[in-house]
């Protein structure tokens, strides 16, 4: 089907004389025609940026959305923006089949164009570009027939994915028989699932999943809730905390607790792969779908990065993007729940602790994949008060001493503070949580507890 986009592309730039770029909805390249000539400002950054990474950046396409092009039915002209890096102008060709968009046919305009009647305030269009908005027709109709059998292979795997045991023999029966059928998989081929999380749903008319090597088919499940945000960084460590329903050893109750985090949703993209072990093409797939615009979070609030704020400056840290998780490859499609899981607890450790992400596998997350295996539950009562946002750094502090096996040169040279500040710290540590860190197991405690309080 690549080629069929090509050849209609190549259509286009013929039609018209100028280099063409077919995007889908998410601004992600899809095909684009040869350039020819010596003028690099012609082959501006924009159209270098999307050819050679696949996907214009986000300021881009927000600037040509403002002209109106995810509403338009015609063609339209988009003017030269030097300041962005957009030398010349452009001619947008709406790809759309039954009045939803798709896409769209970039033409670049190196002057030639300029006096093109496009078809505007009731003027007929010319005859070159009626031709070619036919032509995107036809690309609108090819989007829409692949976007119709990726949502059905979606159907089937997330039907594959929530099944309970019972259920799974005959829904990944289902599933190989529908693969087989697309003629995009052959039975006992190497697979595996790539999660990305959180994703955007709320876009019911998104674009279809762009066609990478491998990519077999995706769904948007639920990623489950985990223990609740812990302490924003930056907080003033003197501001006493809020402790409602302290008992003894400064131990919280549990109304003084923060409740668990609402489930999220994941996109789960299932992957052939080459050969067994060989996870190129899944990582290949996650690096694509964590540059859509629908894979990405809010601001981080409530949490606490591993570095923390700079010099206690008390500046909020900056919203943190989507992870991806790669699951343990399997021949078998029975397999795959147990995949899904693994790919699954795999993105949220990289979303919770920067170092292993944005992408990493579920066996490179360490102590994560037993923190991600238990359930959703509110943080140890021990730790409570730690959590609250006045004790960021020393909930920052904590983690990075039990990081360092309890060293205390290491611990202050990563934190940057003397070594007296780092005692009185641990001090203060101790008696909000009545834990002793001299003891092995109230360690252990209180490291797990800190990191599962991440997810």
């Amino acid at each position: 089907m690549r080629g069929d986009y090509q050849q209609l592309v190549d259509e286009i730039s013929a039609a018209l004389g100028a280099p063409a770029t077919l995007e889908d909805r998410d601004f992600g390249l899809i095909a684009f025609g040869a350039h020819e000539g010596d003028d690099d400002e012609v082959m501006d950054p924009v159209r270098t940026r999307s050819i050679l990474q696949r996907r214009s950046s986000a300021a881009v396409r927000a600037w040509f959305e403002a002209f109106g092009i995810a509403r338009a039915k015609t063609a339209l002209r988009i003017p030269p923006d030097p300041a962005a890096g957009v030398f010349k102008g452009r001619i947008c060709l709406p790809v759309r089949h039954r009045g939803i968009v798709h896409g769209y046919v970039w033409l670049l305009d190196d002057g030639h164009l300029t006096d093109l009647e496009l078809g505007s305030r009731g003027a007929p269009p010319d005859p070159r570009i009626a031709q070619a908005m036919e032509t995107a027709a036809r690309i609108g109709a090819l989007l829409a027939d692949e976007a119709r059998a990726g949502s059905e292979l979606g159907d089937l795997l997330r039907e594959l994915l929530v099944a309970q045991p019972d259920g799974q023999p005959a829904a990944a029966a289902a599933l190989r028989d529908a693969l087989r059928d697309s003629l995009r998989f052959a039975p006992g081929a190497p697979l595996t699932l790539v999660a990305v999380v959180p994703w955007d749903t709320s876009d019911t008319d998104a674009a279809p999943l762009p066609s990478l090597p491998g990519l077999l088919a995706a769904c948007a499940l639920p990623a489950g809730g985990g223990p609740a945000d812990g302490p924003a960084a930056g907080a003033d460590e003197t501001e006493p905390a809020a402790r409602p329903g302290s008992g003894r050893n400064g131990r919280a109750g549990s109304a003084g607790l923060p409740q668990a985090a609402a489930p999220v949703p994941a996109l789960a993209a299932l992957v052939r792969l080459r050969a067994s072990g060989a996870s190129a093409p899944a990582h290949t797939v996650a690096e694509h779908l964590l540059r859509s615009p629908r894979a990405s979070a809010g601001p981080a609030e409530g949490r606490a990065p591993r570095g923390g704020t700079r010099g206690g400056s008390g500046h909020p840290p900056p919203p943190r993007p989507g992870a991806a998780g790669i699951g343990g490859g399997t021949r078998e499609l029975t397999d795959l729940p147990a995949t899904w899981r693994e790919a699954l607890d795999a993105a949220r450790a990289a979303h919770a602790e920067p170092r292993l992400g944005p992408i990493t596998q579920w066996d490179a997350i360490g102590p994560y994949r037993m923190l991600t295996a238990l359930p959703g539950t509110a943080p140890d009562p021990a730790i409570g008060p730690l959590l609250a946002p006045a004790h960021a750094e020393l909930a920052r502090t904590a983690e990075v001493f039990l990081d360092c096996a309890g060293q205390a040169s290491r611990t202050a040279h990563a934190l940057g503070i003397h070594r007296q500040t780092l005692y009185y710290r641990l001090g203060r540590v101790e008696k909000l949580t009545g834990l002793d860190l001299d003891d092995g197991e109230h360690r252990l405690l209180l490291h797990m507890a800190l990191k599962a309080a991440r997810l």
